[in-house]
């Protein structure tokens, strides 16, 4: 929470901070777990066939590591924070994304989420306030609990 940490105004506190759910990961694990399967079946095959099957796996597994990587790089540069004054929210590294609404002007707060989402406790979250609004801020990590951080005030 750098970035949150260097906005701070004298008196207000951080109350909650948010973050992006494990679930940006999936697109590595499901990538990870075809690269395995393929390999896998690799070694079931004839030798003049396993072996570009076996190279396609680990050209996979290389995929899933990039895609873990991004994954992991958009987990870290973004930030949600719930302060005593402010809602505030930050994506990206060289090209910073910030929007921050005071909590006075917050009139709604909706809350969505799949089953999937239920399930593991993530889902979208949209602030909106008087003449503006945060837009969805999706896969976010126990959704319920930064809501009621925002309606508590």
């Amino acid at each position: 929470m750098i970035y949150v940490n260097s906005i701070l105004q004298p008196g207000e506190t951080v109350r909650v901070i948010g973050r992006l759910h494990w679930i940006v990961y999936g697109r590595a694990i499901a990538l990870l777990a075809a690269g395995i399967v393929l390999l896998i079946y690799a070694q079931t095959l004839a030798p003049q066939i396993a072996r570009p099957v076996g190279w396609i796996g680990w050209g996979v597994v290389v995929l899933a590591a990039l895609a873990a990587l991004q994954a992991w790089f958009v987990r870290w540069t973004t930030e949600l924070a719930i302060t005593s004054t402010r809602v505030v929210y930050k994506r990206g590294f060289l090209r910073r994304y910030t929007v921050e609404m005071n909590m006075d002007k917050v009139e709604t707060v909706n809350v969505e989420q799949s089953l999937t989402g239920r399930l593991l406790d993530y889902g979208s979250i949209r602030v909106l306030g008087s003449g503006q609004g945060i837009e969805h801020l999706d896969r976010i990590a126990t959704p319920i609990r930064l809501r009621n951080a925002i309606i508590a005030r």
